[in-house]
């Protein structure tokens, strides 16, 4: 569910109509309802209060400072997975002691700095990665909290970029050295192993991959007789890009639930996209209708790839309505950028009203690794990002201007 309907044929974001904020602000931009942002995210908390779980945000979703500030001021940790997501997560005031720390890639500075910071727990992917926690916090002359992140070779239904629960890919640790790790703690002794960590992959749809993997890790913990303090989950719930269905935080909630109830330790949970996945959406406008040689219909706008890459880099899904219903023959149009490349698009084939040069189109559901993917490739400044927020229109990012696009590079004087 979410806060983007048609009234009256035009559709609004929270009983504003969206051609009004277009009136006001030029497009392309982002725009957030945080009335849809606030209730998925008590959905999710709702739906586990019996086990009563820490839920950390995972910023590499949205790491807007407002929507980050939302979830931190309604009790969520956060999620992070680098330096920089370390800033923005201090800079917005959330304690550290409700942050954890993900990425196959910590450097030594940034371990530094969350370790100086005091976080909650580093989720380690490798024996190389805690060898450097233990010798950081060595240095420091303190102890750092850890998690081991298992890797429990199980393959949900979702793309294979983001599948991450599996051998062959480069995240966590398998079983066998993972007890090793755990029998040989004293080895790390500025590191305390005070959980383990799971997390197979992003937009899973279905609750069979989870229930599969945590009982894997609960087989693992029982038969190694491994004590801990906190479970975490990680994240991945999935949601409705398309017609098909998504399980619900209850679906989950009712599946994953039964198999902790009753233990000891904290559950810790890393959702990202089904908190802020349906709270956004792009609006663009089409600059030209043009019309190949063979009929082929293309509606070109003025965002594309680097406003929303994933289209282009997954293949995903996103539902495109224009803001204005009209009674009109239906036509089937790619939707694509202005971007110098053909896999520059935000749909294909899609059947849509006729449009002209002029009409505003929404890409729904683009909250989630929307502005946090997107780049200035071609040169194109990034976009602002716009929320609504109880009945007001809030800019939370500014757009770049064309300076921006400069700042930090230097014209050498001398140079031939």
């Amino acid at each position: 569910m979410h806060e983007f309907h048609y009234k009256d044929g035009v559709l609004q974001c929270e009983d504003i109509p969206i051609a009004k904020i277009v009136g006001e602000y030029p497009t392309p931009f982002y725009l957030y309802s945080y009335r849809t942002l606030m209730d998925h995210f008590f959905k999710i908390k709702d739906a586990f209060k019996d086990v009563n779980p820490l839920i950390c945000f995972s910023m590499k979703a949205n790491s807007n400072l407002n929507i980050c500030k939302a979830l931190v001021n309604a009790g969520a940790g956060l999620d992070i997975v680098s330096g920089g997501e370390l800033y923005k997560a201090l800079k917005i005031g959330c304690p550290p002691n409700r942050i954890v720390y993900a990425s196959v890639g910590k450097t030594e500075e940034e371990i530094k700095v969350a370790i100086g910071k005091g976080i909650l727990s580093f989720n380690v992917e490798s024996v190389p990665e805690l060898i450097m926690i233990n010798s950081v916090a060595k240095s420091l002359r303190k102890k750092a909290h850890a998690a081991i992140r298992l890797n429990p070779d199980v393959k949900p239904n979702t793309h294979d970029y983001i599948t991450t629960g599996t051998k062959e890919k480069k995240f966590g640790i398998d079983f066998k050295r993972a007890e090793d790790i755990f029998d040989n703690a004293n080895k790390y002794s500025h590191v305390a192993l005070k959980g383990v960590h799971v997390h197979i992959g992003s937009q899973i749809t279905e609750v069979a991959p989870f229930v599969a993997s945590l009982k894997k890790v609960m087989e693992f913990l029982e038969k190694s007789n491994i004590p801990i303090e906190w479970l975490n989950i990680g994240g991945g719930f999935g949601i409705e890009y398309t017609k098909e269905k998504a399980a619900t935080a209850n679906d989950f909630a009712k599946e994953i639930i039964p198999l902790i109830k009753g233990k000891t330790y904290k559950l810790i949970l890393e959702p990202g996209r089904f908190v802020v996945g349906s709270s956004g959406i792009l609006v663009c406008k089409v600059l030209y209708i043009k019309t190949s040689s063979n009929d082929k219909k293309f509606a070109i706008v003025n965002a594309g790839m680097n406003d929303l890459l994933r289209p282009s880099l997954y293949n995903a899904h996103h539902e495109i309505f224009p803001l204005v219903k009209r009674d009109a023959n239906n036509y089937k149009y790619d939707i694509v950028g202005p971007i110098c490349e053909s896999g520059d698009y935000l749909a294909l084939d899609r059947e849509l009203p006729e449009l002209v040069a002029g009409d505003h189109l929404a890409v729904m559901n683009a909250g989630a690794y929307g502005f946090s993917m997107s780049s200035n490739y071609n040169s194109r400044p990034k976009l602002a990002e716009i929320m609504v927020i109880n009945g007001e229109i809030r800019v939370i990012r500014l757009a770049e201007k064309y300076r921006d696009l400069i700042r930090g590079e230097k014209i050498i004087k001398d140079l031939k």
